[in-house]
């Protein structure tokens, strides 16, 4: 699929202020690399910096796409068969190693490490790695909820 003219506010439930990817660069059934840019009016700014709270989000964002991008048919690319929900059900390790500061871009690239479908929710873990021009920045992994509304 060619992802970039995708308009990942139309796959994720969150608006400005809190959407916290500006594009996927790629996605399959197992991996995504997403890239945020930090503007000024970003909501998770600390002293000019994107805060510990902001790099997190992005990077639930960005892996919540991977699992998420399933309750869509393939050749919907407006987002409009479904409405999702998810959640963080826990946060199993967080590192942070630099905050990137406003005006920068940041690359987020996040990978599935296992899946557990009820039916009626999505139960999940994901692994995450953040970098500022190649350099790693943050490793995550993190268990998600995510379901149909």
């Amino acid at each position: 699929m060619d992802v970039s003219s995708l308009d990942i506010s139309n796959f994720l439930p969150h608006r400005d202020p809190m959407l916290m990817v500006t594009s996927v660069m790629e996605i399959d059934e197992n991996s995504v690399s997403t890239q945020f840019y930090i503007s000024e009016d970003c909501v998770f700014l600390k002293e000019g910096k994107l805060s510990e709270t902001g790099l997190i989000e992005n990077a639930a964002q960005a892996a919540s796409g991977i699992v998420g991008q399933t309750f869509f048919e393939k050749d919907d690319l407006e987002g409009t068969g479904n409405k999702l929900v998810g959640y963080i059900s826990a946060i199993k390790k967080v590192e942070i190693f630099q905050l990137p500061k406003v005006g920068e871009t940041i690359v987020t690239k996040a990978k599935l490490l296992s899946r557990f479908d009820t039916g009626e929710m999505t139960m999940c873990s994901l692994e995450a790695h953040t970098f500022l021009a190649e350099k790693l920045i943050v490793s995550s992994t993190m268990n998600f909820l995510i379901h149909e509304v």
